[in-house]
């Protein structure tokens, strides 16, 4: 078990809460307990210590509730005010600043990666829309559901670059789907690069500041904090263990957030970028 597995359970609540609110006019008080009821089993069978869920509906944030244990020495509730870790699910992010700056016309999402990455691996034919559908063919650096001890130590995005995107491609450019963070890492280079600042001053710009996402801050520089969940793993049937963070440049464009914020965030409608990824129809916002 890894605090990365235990955010995408938090947020994966989310998903399910909100489908069992459904079309109802309001959410009711018995819906409250059905939630509280498959959160307490999940964190039951799981070995979880602890989640956060907030319920969106119509626009707006319904329900919030944190369960179980942030730390467990000494014994610490969850909050709903709590942060965290949320990993992968960044990606997300990282998508919507091409989106945004494709809508800005910086950017097409058929633009080759070589229009700035020249020498990386067949860079002339990998798109953008291939990084962000993870069909690029790019070998992804960290399959593993731990933290190696090499990624202990830091890392920059063109070292990462340098190990898995100048090697040869897992297989042709949008002929197969395979899950690989390094997409991610040369698409947030490339965002910045277009942009001209960090990956994470340019969210703040763009999207954070102007949702109210205020919990959200940069995790690859800055671990959570003694008021936040204590990162936790487990080795087989073993206890849950403190786990370490890993190395600064690792997480390139990972974050932390509350449910709250990632409730505000999902009120906003995440529907659109992933339309346009997959259909090549025209970046649009959604107000």
């Amino acid at each position: 078990m890894t605090s990365r597995r235990t955010v995408a359970l938090a947020l994966l609540l989310t998903v399910v809460a909100v489908a069992l609110a459904g079309a109802q006019d309001a959410l009711p008080v018995e819906l409250h307990g059905a939630i509280d009821k498959a959160a307490a089993e999940v964190l039951e069978t799981t070995g979880a210590p602890s989640a956060s869920v907030a319920v969106v509906r119509d626009g707006r944030i319904s329900y919030v509730h944190a369960y179980g244990l942030a730390a467990l020495q000494p014994s610490t509730p969850a909050t709903t005010e709590m942060r965290y870790s949320i990993g992968s699910i960044s990606k997300q992010f990282t998508a919507a600043a091409v989106l945004l700056l494709a809508e800005d016309r910086k950017l097409s999402l058929d633009d080759k990666v070589g229009k700035w990455l020249p020498d990386l691996t067949r860079a002339g034919e990998v798109t953008l829309r291939q990084l962000l559908s993870m069909t690029s063919g790019y070998q992804d650096f960290w399959p593993q559901d731990y933290v190696m001890p090499p990624m202990l130590l830091p890392a920059t995005p063109q070292q990462i670059m340098n190990g898995w995107a100048k090697i040869p491609l897992d297989f042709d450019p949008g002929t197969k789907w395979q899950y690989s963070n390094t997409n991610y890492v040369i698409a947030a280079v490339i965002v910045e690069r277009v942009s001209g600042m960090p990956l994470f001053e340019f969210l703040q710009g763009r999207v954070f500041t102007k949702l109210g996402m205020k919990s959200v801050v940069n995790s690859d520089q800055v671990a959570l904090g003694p008021g936040d969940p204590m990162r936790y793993l487990r080795y087989a049937v073993g206890p849950p263990r403190q786990a370490p963070k890993e190395g600064n440049g690792w997480m390139s464009g990972a974050g932390v957030a509350s449910a709250l914020s990632a409730g505000m965030w999902s009120r906003c409608g995440l529907a659109a970028p992933v339309r346009v990824m997959n259909d090549g129809q025209k970046p649009s916002r959604q107000e």
